[in-house]
């Protein structure tokens, strides 16, 4: 594939991706490469319903092979939540360090031992020529009382990875693609790639 335009802003998801398609395609843009790109309004009820609401939309401003997904934070305690409002846990204009914040305060009562979560990614695959395939991958994990390590974004420093002793944010880009629920997605997505 030659061009293909991921329905971002977020640096740090376009990296990973870049770094996962390696190879298979040769130019991957982001929305920020297109002027006057609308960011998606994602009012799914759904991971999966946003992911393909975005690339749909993404396919159309740019006349581009689109990817898209939208992923987050599921905590067994909170019911779910933040779910589909991860990226907006502590308000629209939250960044990672108000969401963090703000999942720490709604646990603070919660036993390290009942901090059960799972990382959760949808991932959406639309075409000008009308191909829409979906993609998801899931990770456990639970979270901490405070944040570990420096790579990675969102709530990477507070999720401790299940079978390992270190949260997503002490991973390395490798290994993080490995086991990620985007990983995983990623995955399924490079597949369906070189076999179509």
């Amino acid at each position: 594939m030659t061009s293909l335009v991921v329905a971002t802003r977020n640096r740090g998801k376009l990296k990973e991706i870049q770094a996962f398609l390696e190879g298979l395609v040769a130019n991957v843009y982001c929305s920020s490469d297109f002027e006057n790109f609308t960011d998606t309004v994602e009012d799914g009820a759904t991971f999966e319903l946003n992911a393909l609401k975005k690339a749909r939309e993404a396919m159309r401003f740019t006349g581009l092979p689109a990817l898209a997904d939208d992923s987050g934070l599921v905590v067994d305690a909170l019911d779910g939540r933040p779910g589909v409002y991860s990226a907006r846990f502590a308000g629209d204009a939250a960044d990672d360090v108000a969401n963090n914040l703000r999942l720490l305060e709604e646990l603070e009562s919660v036993p390290a031992s009942s901090r059960q979560c799972s990382f959760v990614c949808s991932m959406a695959f639309v075409t000008p020529e009308g191909c829409e395939q979906t993609f998801s991958g899931k990770i456990e994990g639970r979270i901490l009382g405070e944040e570990r390590g420096n790579g990675g974004f969102g709530y990477d420093p507070l999720f401790l990875v299940d079978g390992f002793d270190r949260t997503m944010a002490e991973l390395s880009t490798e290994e993080k693609n490995q086991i990620s629920h985007r990983g995983q997605a990623l995955r399924q997505f490079r597949e369906y790639l070189e076999t179509h």
